[in-house]
This record gives C-alpha cells, sequence and structure tokens, in this order.
C-alpha cells in the first residue's frame, strides 16, 4: 500500500529563502507547504542589495521588473569630515551590461519588499505562506518526516516527504537535528534600524567618522521608500536604546549636527556578528538552507543573495527526484552550496574588516557572477576544455534570433523549470524529444541563429559542441558530438532518462 503524504515538502520559514524555493516549486507543480511562526511579515530592511546573479534568478522566476520598478541603484557615498567638509565618491563600480552579463550592477531594495514583491508572486501560482504557524517537534524515517505543527487552531500532525529548515540563523530545525555551527564571534556589535527623518539630503548615502569604529555611522536612503536606514558599531555589552530618542542622541554625538532629526523608528535591532558555517546541509530528509546554514557580517550585500541561491539550487532537484531521478541527486546539494557559503563567508569577513579601515566600495567579487560548481559531480565536459565557459560555470546570457527573425536571448530559451541543450552547428541530428527537456539547434540551419557570433565565442565553442544548460541556469555538460553517448547516463542521474514530449 502506497504511503499517503499531506504534502511532498514543509518549508519552514517565509524569509527569501523560503519564498524562492516556494516559487520555485510551484511553478514546478510540487506539493508543498510554507509556515512561518511569526504572525505577520517582517518588516526590516536587513538585507538591502540584490546582486546580478539573484537579479538573473528573479528574471527566471518572474520578478525581476517589479523589483527594479520598487527599488533603485545604490546612492553614492558621501564622507563627512570632522571640519564640515565632504567627499563624495562612488560605492559600487559602474559597469555596462555586457551581451554576457546583462545585469552588472547591484539593485538596491530594503528586504521587506522583496519579500512583499515574492509573497505576490506566490500567491499568482495559488499559494501563500501560513503565518502564525510554527514546527515544534519531528521524526523522519526512511520514507518520509513526520511533524508537529502549532498553529492558531491548535497543533496538528503532519507527513511530509522532505523538509526545509529555512527559518534563519537561530535555526529550530538545524538545532533540532543537531548539526554542528561552528564559526566565531567576530567582536562587533552594531544596530540597523530603519527610521524616517530629516536633515539629510536623500541623493546620497551620509558617513560619518569612517576610521573610527567607536563614533563611525552611516545613513542611508532606502530606494522605494521615504526612510533611512541607520547603521553603526555598539559596544559589545549593555543595552542600546533604539528609541527615536535614543537613536537621536546617537546620531548628534557620533555627527557633530543637530539638525539631523530621527522622526519615528520602523524598525530597530542590535546585534553581534558572527561568522558561522553548518556542518552539515542534508540530514536524510531534511535540507538547510539560507541563515539556517550560514551566517555571516552583512559587509558586501551576500547574505540574502546567498540564501535565495541555496534556495534556487534545491528547488529543482526536489522536484526531480520526485520525477523519478535517483535520490542521490539530493545530495549534490550540499556538495555545490557549502563550499560556496564558506567562500562568502570569508569574502564578508574580509569586507568587514575593510570598512573598520573606512574602505567601502565594492568590485566584481560581491556580484556572485563568478560563482559555480566545476568540481561538481553534476558538471561534465569531454574532452576537456581549455578555455571558455567550463561546465559547473554560470551560462552566460547572449543576444541571438530566432529562425523566424524575432531577436531573443540565451536567457529566453533557458527561462523556465525545464532544461535546455543547445547544438552549436552540428551535422547531428536532434535528439528525440524529452519531457522536460528543450532543445535548440544553434547555427545555419537550426531554429537559433548565432547572428552576431556572441554564443560561439562568450561560450568558447567549436562546431559540433553540445551544452547542456540546468535548470537552475549552470552548465551541467560540455560535449562533442562524438561524447554524446555520455548524455544518456546523465538524463539518467538528473530524472531526464524517459523519452516524452517536453513542456509548452
Amino acid at each position: 500500500m502506497t504511503e499517503q503524504f499531506a504534502v511532498d515538502v514543509l518549508i519552514c520559514g517565509a524569509g527569501a529563502a523560503g519564498l524562492t524555493l516556494a516559487i520555485d516549486l510551484a511553478r514546478r507543480g510540487v506539493s508543498f507547504r510554507l509556515i512561518e511562526k511569526m504572525d505577520k511579515p517582517f518588516h526590516g530592511s536587513r538585507g538591502k542589495g540584490i546582486q546580478p546573479r539573484t537579479l538573473e534568478i528573479f528574471e527566471d522566476l518572474g520578478v525581476l521588473d517589479r523589483l527594479a520598478a520598487a527599488g533603485g541603484p545604490y546612492p553614492p557615498q558621501r564622507s563627512h569630515h570632522d571640519d564640515g567638509s565632504y567627499s563624495d565618491s562612488g560605492i559600487m563600480e559602474q559597469q555596462a551590461s555586457l551581451p554576457a552579463e546583462p545585469y552588472r550592477i547591484p539593485l538596491m531594495l530594503p528586504q521587506f519588499l522583496t519579500e512583499s514583491i515574492l509573497r505576490d508572486r506566490l500567491a499568482e501560482l495559488g499559494h501563500c505562506p501560513e503565518f502564525g504557524s510554527e514546527l515544534v517537534g519531528f521524526d523522519q524515517d526512511e520514507a518520509g518526516v513526520s511533524l508537529r505543527i502549532a498553529g492558531k487552531e491548535g497543533e496538528e500532525n503532519v507527513r511530509v516527504r522532505w523538509l526545509v529548515g529555512a527559518d534563519g540563523g537561530r535555526s529550530f530545525v538545524r538545532q533540532a537535528l543537531e548539526v554542528g555551527f561552528p564559526g566565531r564571534t567576530l567582536g562587533v556589535r552594531a544596530i540597523v534600524a530603519d527610521v524616517s527623518l530629516t536633515g539629510l539630503s536623500r541623493d546620497v548615502w551620509h558617513r560619518f567618522a569612517e576610521k573610527d569604529m567607536q563614533r563611525q555611522i552611516s545613513l542611508c536612503p532606502l530606494a522605494g521608500t521615504d526612510l533611512f536606514q541607520i547603521q553603526g558599531p555598539v559596544p559589545l555589552e549593555g543595552d542600546v536604546d533604539l528609541s527615536a530618542e535614543g537613536l537621536n542622541a546617537m546620531v548628534a554625538q557620533r555627527t557633530g549636527r543637530d539638525d539631523i532629526q530621527v522622526i519615528s523608528v520602523s524598525w530597530a535591532s542590535a546585534y553581534a556578528m558572527n561568522a558561522r558555517l553548518a556542518d552539515r546541509y542534508r540530514v536524510r530528509r531534511t535540507f538547510l538552507v539560507g541563515d539556517a546554514g550560514h551566517t555571516h557580517p552583512p559587509t558586501g550585500g551576500q547574505g540574502l543573495n546567498t540564501s535565495v541561491q541555496d534556495a534556487y539550487n534545491l528547488g529543482w532537484k526536489l522536484a526531480a527526484v520526485l520525477a523519478g531521478a535517483g535520490d542521490q541527486l539530493l545530495d549534490t546539494y550540499e556538495e555545490e552550496r557549502r563550499p560556496v557559503a564558506a567562500s562568502m563567508l570569508g569574502l564578508s569577513t574580509k569586507l568587514l574588516d575593510d570598512l573598520k579601515r573606512g574602505e567601502i566600495r565594492r568590485g566584481r567579487e560581491t556580484q556572485q557572477l563568478d560563482l559555480g560548481y566545476p568540481k561538481s559531480s553534476l558538471a561534465i565536459e569531454r574532452p576537456p576544455r581549455q578555455g571558455g565557459v567550463r561546465a559547473g560555470d554560470r551560462a552566460p546570457d547572449a543576444p541571438v534570433r530566432g529562425a523566424a527573425g524575432r531577436p531573443l536571448r540565451l536567457f529566453d530559451l533557458f527561462k523556465g523549470a525545464h532544461w535546455t541543450l543547445l547544438a552549436y552547428e552540428a551535422n547531428q541530428a536532434p535528439l528525440p524529444p524529452r519531457r522536460g527537456l528543450h532543445i535548440h539547434s544553434i547555427g545555419e540551419r537550426g531554429d537559433i541563429l548565432d547572428h552576431a557570433g556572441h554564443v560561439g565565442e562568450i561560450y568558447g565553442l567549436t562546431p559540433g559542441d553540445w551544452v547542456l544548460v540546468r535548470p537552475d541556469g549552470y552548465v551541467g555538460a560540455i560535449l562533442a558530438s562524438a561524447e554524446m553517448a555520455l548524455l544518456q547516463r546523465y538524463f539518467d542521474e538528473v530524472g531526464l532518462g524517459q523519452p516524452g514530449p517536453t513542456h509548452p
């Protein structure tokens, strides 16, 4: 007798990571519940930067234009000096779009607006978070996970196939699993507050006493709102007055000005900075995503972005196993994402050290476009490549043209829940259709024309090469025509083993 499950996946935590995973599962037709123990959505701006790689993900999920309309670019920074003078400079390197990289500048958008737009997208797909529902216990076996959820109507018992902990740095799921969370406290405590204030212009990010960790304070206009975000270090011990009166006193003391007046406080928090990484991301049928698996200083705007990309990596793999792929595919989630988090923690800590010295300029290393999975067991290339795009790399964009003449981008071909196979000037006949696989022939007699030569140049391809792009926009395989037999085994491993009609 087949066991009955309430849903396939229970997602614990409705922040950016949980919402991203929910959207991805919803568009794939995977049944799930998304629960959140808070009674209402988070209303602060703990994360406010969306990096270029995450913008690409949000384009695929159908929310990019809404996010861009709600937010804006980072303003220049204005360093105020003790003598009353100031100097302006850029925070981000201003980089024009390239054919391979359509988004090269981060978008500023407060976290509460980002999550609101994600909730709207999820609602379009027929789902919504369950606020006021808390996971209070669970047990797992070889077949599934038995959960206890405390909600507004009392406690319920639920049986699911998989549990995903997206419940933040103090994750109940991680602690219940007894997964270690080693790392270190970085010796810095800080405040962050969203406030209404007067006395400052909104066209720059104001910074005072940048090289003094006792007096340093910044006031950044939050794009898409009338608010400013106040940030600054505070003593490691003792209470911090986060009321309007307390913040006014701090601002006056640190800026030496009495014309800046905090009118009201929308949200505020004092927190100690840590860099920690979970020992494991998977324990049997339970997974950790986002801050449940890694916590870090906010410098460089890496946290929310890494969390979103965790979810984007896991979603298609859960769906693939449901569709028939082997369970071992889910092991690649930790294999691929945990090293990325380890690298991100190192970068954020380095940028924190730079901030202590008054250095804040951000370069390419924060954009996350160069992150990939070259050592993944899902990355194969035959023969081994010496240049161009490698298996495991992010799949670049490029302008192309449909055979009927319509301008397109490679990202248009990749968008959606499917895999994409590109045959580059290949004489070999296309493979039979398979459910979940879109096949395109690029060349003079193909359905896609590389009219400007960008695909061949950016990817470093020669005639006869085949490029398999994963549902999350990374290159799974690059094969010469003589090596195409390897694809069948690959298809079996990732759940594309059964020939059938492609998705519409």
